[in-house]
């Protein structure tokens, strides 16, 4: 139980004993007193997760980088090197049986291209990706 918890405890219990001593006629104002406390702290707790979830986001946008998902985990990525791996050996022999060398190759190049498409997907930017040229380097290529 942490502090939150027992200040809320000892809030009904506050209100249950005040309802005892001042008696039925009181009973109104206590209880929305009491759902006044409630509503407080579930506005509090609702504040904190937005916050949270905000200060998320910006670091997100910060760092210029998508929203991280389970689904590129590197046991996903792990798999997925291994299954093509595994799944290259009978493609190999079925195109090297039908096609000879040229099969063999268009195999392969299939297997290459399905795991270059799977690093990019992974890893934005890996491909390909122009960098802003300084001025100090611009001025070395014009001439």
């Amino acid at each position: 139980m942490d502090a939150r918890d027992a200040d809320f405890k000892k809030e009904v219990d506050a209100t249950l004993q005040a309802r005892r001593e001042l008696g039925e006629e009181y009973e109104s104002a206590l209880v929305d007193s009491f759902l006044e406390k409630v509503d407080q702290r579930i506005d509090g707790a609702v504040e904190r997760r937005v916050r949270r979830q905000m200060a998320e986001a910006q670091m997100v946008v910060a760092r210029g980088s998508r929203t991280p998902k389970t689904a590129d985990s590197w046991a996903e990525r792990f798999g997925f090197g291994i299954v093509s791996l595994v799944l290259a050996i009978p493609l190999s022999a079925i195109g090297a049986y039908n096609a000879r060398l040229a099969g063999l190759l268009v195999t392969w190049a299939g297997i290459v291209g399905v795991n270059a498409v799977q690093a990019a997907r992974t890893n934005p930017g890996l491909f390909g990706t122009r960098r802003p040229k300084s001025s100090s380097q611009d001025s070395d290529w014009e001439g």
